[in-house]
Order: structure tokens, then C-alpha cells, then sequence
């Protein structure tokens, strides 16, 4: 393995035995090579422990670390990327798919633009067995040269809890890691996106599972999503009315900590009073995941022909 990959993966796990393996594949069969992955085990009790020791003894791309005890999923995102050397940085979920060319394209399009911050491709939500159920258009404007449009649209359009493109490790370590509040995923991506644009491929390349045990279906409420992203949210200290309140404190924290002008800083400000307001437009709060599930022979688009691992699968 490259001493100094110039990309690192970082995948943090609990309990993934059902999907872990074919995530894996999916990840080691990329047509971009020159990266890390670094699995952190969130002292799993099932085989997960098993299958990361399996694949690390087979490439030496990979690192894995366990955990000694349960720290939240929140922490372990974060716990991850502080293990990790390149310059760029990619999360990868456990139970999702991605296509061979994902990291070479989201790479070559940071290359080739050096204003953008962040790349990501086209998705499409899949089920448990990697059949594509709604594919997703992407209508957020990340990749305008304006900061406060760009925070406007991640507050009003569905999609703003995307954080698992391939991003510039130096912006990472200039914005607040993860929180544990609700919604914290969205606060994260928006400040991310207030230090600059994104770029969306225009490739189906990323396949996002939606299945019973995915964190936000296994945890339907809003205290028992918290307490998973970190287990220190249980009890009362940590009501529901505090956690929202930390929710919309954090994109003020955002606006805050990020390098705007004086002028952006104000029209963010504007554009959040306004969400506050309005609580979106009608259907902006809809999880792409809940949308009615589209016909897949009506698709032109293979699963098991764009991902490795899948070859040979039958239909």
C-alpha cells in the first residue's frame, strides 16, 4: 500500500454483518486505486469483527481498528477521520453500494476544479437486495459560487444530509465534527458547503440501501436516533425540546464559524430566519427514502452491472 494514499476511506461500523461484505467489495473493486480504507468497529457483537479481519488480511489498503466499547455512531464517524492521511476524504457506510468509477470521478472533478470543496455522483436509494427503488434528482444548488445560496437551498430542499462524497480533508478539519443532536447530519453538511461549492457528477454512481435495520428506520423517534448517534444523549438531560433547540443552534453556530463576508454572513442569517419561519416548503421535509418506490424494469440502469462484488448475480 501507498505510504501517503492520496485519498482515505473511513468506515465506522456497528453490528454490519448483513451488508459489510458486499459494501467492501463495492470499495475494493474501484477503478481509482491510491486510497486507504480505515474500518473502525464499534465493538460490534455480531460477525463484524470476522469479516474486517477477512478482507484486511487480503489487501493491505485496509486498516482496522475495534473499539473497546460502544461510543455512539456520531463519535465513530468522527473518531475515524482523525485516523486517516490523505488529503482527500470519503465516508463510506457499511450497507451501501458504489459503483467501480465513483472515487475516480468524484477525484478527477476535484482535480479539474479547484474551487469545489466536495464531489459527489447521482444516487438512487436500493433495498435489501440492491434493487433500485427510487432513484434521486438531485436539485440542491451546492454547486453555486454563493455561500448563502448555497446554505439556502441545503435548508429548503430535501437531500441536505449528504455528507458521503469525497471532500478536501482540509475543510474537514476547519468545521465542527459531527454532533448528536437531531438532524445534526444537516448542520454538518451545511457548514461544509459554506466553505465552498460542490460538484455533483452526473453519473449514477452511488446506491444508498434502505433497509429495517438502517439506523433511522431501527430508530423511528427523535431520542432514540440521538441516543444512537451517541449513547451520553440518554437520560433527562437530553429532552427532545433541547435537542431540536441544539439543531438550530448549530446552523447559527454554522453561519457563525464560517469565512463569509460580513454581507453573506447577513443574507445566511436572513435565510435561516426565514426556514425558522416557514419550516419549508411543503414536502422539502420528505425523506427520499419514504418516496413511492419506482418499476425497476422501467430502469435502464443494472445495480449488478456497475458494482464489484455483483458480477454474475442473477435478475
Amino acid at each position: 500500500m501507498n505510504a501517503h494514499p492520496r485519498l482515505s476511506i473511513g468506515l465506522p461500523v456497528y453490528n454490519g454483518e448483513e451488508y459489510l461484505a458486499e459494501s467492501l467489495d463495492a470499495l475494493l473493486g474501484q477503478t481509482y486505486e491510491d486510497f486507504e480504507l480505515v474500518i473502525t468497529d464499534n465493538a460490534s457483537t455480531d460477525g463484524t469483527q470476522d469479516i474486517c479481519r477477512k478482507y484486511a488480511a487480503q489487501d493491505a489498503r485496509i486498516r482496522y481498528l475495534r473499539l473497546p466499547r460502544n461510543v455512539g455512531a456520531a463519535p465513530n464517524h468522527n473518531y475515524v477521520f482523525t485516523q486517516c492521511r490523505g488529503e482527500l476524504f470519503k465516508w463510506a457506510s457499511h450497507d451501501d453500494l458504489y459503483a467501480r468509477d465513483l472515487l475516480r470521478r468524484c477525484v478527477e472533478a476535484l482535480d479539474e476544479r479547484p474551487e469545489v470543496i466536495l464531489a459527489h455522483a447521482d444516487q438512487a436509494v436500493i433495498d435489501g437486495d440492491g434493487k433500485v427503488k427510487v432513484p434521486y434528482e438531485y436539485t440542491l444548488a451546492t454547486a453555486s459560487p454563493r455561500a448563502p445560496e448555497r446554505f439556502r437551498s441545503m435548508l429548503f430542499e430535501p437531500g441536505g444530509d449528504d455528507f458521503y462524497g469525497v471532500v478536501r480533508a482540509d475543510v474537514l478539519r476547519r468545521v465542527k465534527p459531527h454532533d448528536s443532536y437531531h438532524h445534526a447530519d444537516r448542520t454538518f453538511v451545511a457548514e461544509i458547503g459554506l466553505h465552498g461549492p460542490f460538484h455533483q457528477v452526473p453519473e449514477l454512481l452511488y446506491f444508498r440501501r434502505d433497509h429495517p435495520t438502517r439506523a433511522e428506520r431501527a430508530n423511528p423517534g427523535k431520542r432514540s436516533r440521538c441516543v444512537n448517534l451517541d449513547p451520553r444523549r440518554a437520560g433527562l438531560l437530553h429532552p427532545t425540546p433541547r435537542l431540536l433547540a441544539e439543531y438550530v443552534w448549530g446552523f447559527v453556530a454554522a453561519i457563525r464559524r464560517a469565512p463569509l463576508s460580513a454581507a453573506d454572513r447577513q443574507a445566511c442569517y436572513r435565510h435561516l430566519a426565514a426556514w425558522m419561519t416557514s419550516r419549508a416548503r411543503p414536502g422539502a421535509g420528505e425523506r427520499v427514502e419514504d418516496r413511492a418506490p419506482v418499476d425497476p424494469a422501467a430502469l435502464a440502469v443494472s445495480v449488478d452491472d456497475l458494482v464489484a462484488g455483483r458480477e454474475g448475480r442473477q435478475p
